[in-house]
């Protein structure tokens, strides 16, 4: 049989076993309405007809409406299938959840999905729950197969914070066995993440216990207490031990210049920190570079490194707190920013072809108090087009007195008004500042204002007025549907 006739049998199987499912489900529990069993198989050939022409959100809301109809978890697991293979995760997550609600306690396979689905959408706080739940139903081995599967997913995190969080918050509830050193040793840095320093540094002794050469463990334990600048003696005898071993690693000589540092040995430990930079532009690196240049007088020398810093990870946390503790001119707490900017947008998409070319333009005010900011949109005469509202947590988009709402404002926008407008994080992009939560870069002038910015795609242009206000930003980038080019002109910028 050739691959393309499996298909067609695997579909026919399927509506087979889930007509018996309709069929097993009507007969034992009728209902008031009347449904008939003819009538609930007609249900599902209409959604697999429904999805063979093209209408994939016919048949998910079919297929899910009647898995909650008939607490049947199949058809659930169904519409979720539909859900992933139409592209719509957040469609696929609210059927996958259906799915385990509606599954036997002891079937693990809803919750593995679920968890999957929600990480790989970056909603790492929202798997806790369910990846808990998943934890506590399986065998020591299954737990450690779990963690180790989540261990592979943080490289995939927007926010690696705030994914060690959620690892530490799942992985503490269970007992992880010695025997890998390298699942320890995440665990290790996920209680770092949560405050537990006690929790990490007994972790990395236990790791160091059974395998005294574990190069991670000796160079995160040795800086661990050398940025806490404890235990001195013992941090330098850790890193230089990890330096012995892996002598080319440039994150183990910034560690190793750092606990130098601490010992108030300057002069070499700048040396073996330029040499960790040279080897590796990183940011935390550059913090490090920075702050000893500036303890030695040489102010000038350390604002240049720490701009180079925010060039690579402008939201790296070394970096930032260590801003924040020297402040420099240039910089400023965006903790309890408040402003107003009024405007003028014009916005133009050159599509993959000629028919997806769009644009548009009109005016734009957006106030911002602490934490939220709102966004008013207006059209070219002037008429509001729509009102967002942005917390950290939630964004609302008020239009033609419909309020919708989503967590994510940049989608809700695009979803609503079909324009490719950034919300989230505007205000601090308009006072020139990153937004917090995601990599970015900043190139700035040499009175330290910003050039150019870029995150989250973006690449940001900035044009200043001799009296330090911001006249003209420009916004492009290049998306699946094409290039997104976004021009804001300024009337009232920041007063």
């Amino acid at each position: 049989m050739s691959k393309f006739a499996l298909k067609p049998l695997i579909q026919a199987l399927f509506l087979a076993t889930v007509a018996g499912v309709v069929i097993s489900h009507a007969q034992a529990q009728p209902r008031a309405n009347g449904l008939q069993t003819g009538e609930a198989i007609f249900e599902v050939l209409a959604s697999e007809i429904a999805l063979q022409r093209g209408e994939a959100g016919l048949a998910y809301n079919t297929y899910l409406e009647m898995a909650r109809q008939y607490k049947d978890p199949r058809l659930a697991q169904r519409a979720m299938e539909i859900a992933i293979a139409g592209g719509s995760p957040d469609l696929a997550m609210q059927a996958a959840k259906t799915w385990d609600e509606l599954s036997p306690a002891s079937d693990s396979k809803p919750k593995e999905v679920l968890v999957t689905l929600l990480i790989l959408s970056n909603r790492w706080s929202d798997a806790v729950k369910p990846a808990i739940a998943l934890l506590r139903q399986q065998t020591p081995a299954k737990q450690e197969n779990t963690l180790l599967q989540l261990q592979a997913l943080l490289a995939k995190a927007k926010d690696e914070s705030d994914a060690l969080r959620a690892f530490y918050e799942i992985a503490s509830t269970v007992k992880i066995a010695s025997k890998d050193p390298g699942l320890l040793y995440t665990y290790a840095m996920s209680a770092e993440k949560v405050g537990r320093i006690d929790v990490m540094e007994k972790t990395l002794r236990d790791i160091l216990r059974k395998y005294p050469n574990d190069v991670n463990s000796l160079n995160a334990l040795g800086y661990s207490l050398a940025d806490r600048n404890v235990q001195l003696p013992e941090a330098l005898t850790l890193i230089s031990k990890a330096h012995q071993l892996s002598p080319k690693d440039s994150f183990i000589l910034d560690s190793l210049g750092w606990v130098n540092f601490r010992l108030g040995k300057n002069a070499l430990a700048l040396e073996q920190l330029q040499q960790a930079f040279a080897m590796k532009p990183e940011a935390d690196i550059a913090a490090h570079v920075g702050e000893v240049l500036w303890v030695m007088n040489r102010q000038s020398e350390a604002e240049e490194i720490w701009r180079q810093g925010q060039k690579l990870d402008a939201n790296n946390p070394t970096l930032k707190e260590t801003l924040k503790r020297f402040k420099p001119d240039w910089t400023r707490d965006d903790q309890t920013a408040k402003g107003s900017w009024d405007g003028r947008f014009a916005v133009k998409v050159i599509g993959l072809t000629e028919t997806q070319n769009q644009g548009g333009s009109g005016g734009f005010t957006l106030t911002q108090d602490s934490l939220k900011d709102v966004l008013e949109i207006r059209n070219p005469m002037g008429g509001s087009i729509a009102k967002i509202t942005i917390t950290p947590g939630e964004a609302t988009l008020e239009s033609d007195g419909k309020v919708v709402a989503a967590v994510d404002a940049d989608t809700l926008v695009q979803n609503t008004l079909g324009l490719p407008l950034p919300a989230r994080g505007l205000s601090n992009w308009l006072r020139g500042e990153v937004r917090a939560g995601s990599e970015a870069s900043v190139d700035r002038n040499a009175k330290g204002q910003v050039n150019k910015i870029s995150q989250d795609g973006w690449d940001l242009l900035y044009t200043w007025s001799n009296s330090g206000r911001l006249e003209k930003l420009t916004m492009t980038r290049s998306s699946n549907i094409g290039s997104i080019d976004i021009r804001l002109v300024f009337d009232r910028p920041n007063d």
